[in-house]
């Protein structure tokens, strides 16, 4: 058992949610915002999604012309309760090797105030369309199962230390919520190698790492799961919060449970 390591993170503001923007969750901005105050948090992360290149049978984010509705809405309450809790727009960006330089370009164009850096969609080999690392669809889990988990895991991990060289991210999502709908996988301790690499990359740009609570319901503990967690107390990288929130009753979901968890972690 390792000695239990300090673990500070301020559990007053929920930094992943989504809304209907992104064509997955639902629920209006505003109702988001209104379920942060009524959690009591001081803060509420507006992450919606932005992808380039990717080839699927629907779409999960946001176009440029939402993203500037976006803007436009989010701007009009930040004043509207700039009283009553903090309102911040920023972005996940889920990683398309061949793509970069348009999410570069495209990053460039607005002033966020988080971008969290992620990688969804996996091209399938000599395929025009791309494979959902993170979907829970039937079609999805049958693929990955064909095309073999290892081979995926080694993938995602690779394409995600680039990202994190590649983009201007000021923290990582969910890092291990790869395949976590696929029956009987686990990332251990087997991919330490990889993830040590991957939160090296963190480290040298002075990102955060994200304690995705929406994992509980998953799993019974966060994305990442506690050996990562402790392996970046050991390098001193941050830890945000965030629900990954798709619905306005979301917003700081489980956020209870981090209190204690974070304490020790100590595997």
């Amino acid at each position: 058992m390792n000695t239990p390591l300090p673990c500070k993170m301020s559990l007053h503001s929920d930094g992943h949610v989504h809304t209907k923007y992104c064509h997955h969750a639902s629920g209006e901005m505003e109702s988001y915002v209104l379920s942060a105050i009524a959690a009591g948090l001081k803060e509420i992360v507006f992450l919606e999604h932005m992808e380039a290149g990717v080839h699927y049978f629907e779409t999960t984010w946001l176009t440029e012309d939402d993203f500037d509705i976006y803007f436009t809405e989010g701007k009009q309450l930040q004043g509207k309760y700039r009283d009553k809790i903090r309102i911040s727009l920023g972005v996940e960006v889920g990683y398309s090797p061949t793509h970069k330089k348009e999410l570069l370009e495209r990053l460039e164009k607005r002033k966020w105030d988080r971008i969290g850096v992620s990688y969804h969609f996996m091209p399938l080999p000599e395929k025009k369309h791309h494979l959902n690392l993170v979907s829970r669809k039937e079609k999805n889990i049958f693929a990955i199962e064909a095309m073999g988990c290892e081979q995926i895991l080694n993938n995602y991990f690779s394409t995600l230390t680039e990202a994190v060289e590649v983009l201007p991210g000021t923290v990582l999502c969910h890092l291990d919520a790869a395949l976590r709908f696929q029956p009987g996988i686990e990332i251990d301790k087997h991919y330490l190698g990889q993830i040590r690499k991957l939160l090296q990359a963190v480290k040298r740009k002075d990102m955060a790492l994200e304690i995705n609570t929406s994992g509980f319901p998953i799993r019974n503990v966060p994305f990442p799961a506690p050996f990562i967690i402790r392996e970046a107390l050991e390098l001193k990288i941050p830890l945000l919060p965030g629900s990954d929130a798709h619905k306005p009753e979301d917003v700081g979901r489980n956020f209870d449970l981090l209190q204690n968890y974070l304490k020790n972690i100590d595997v």
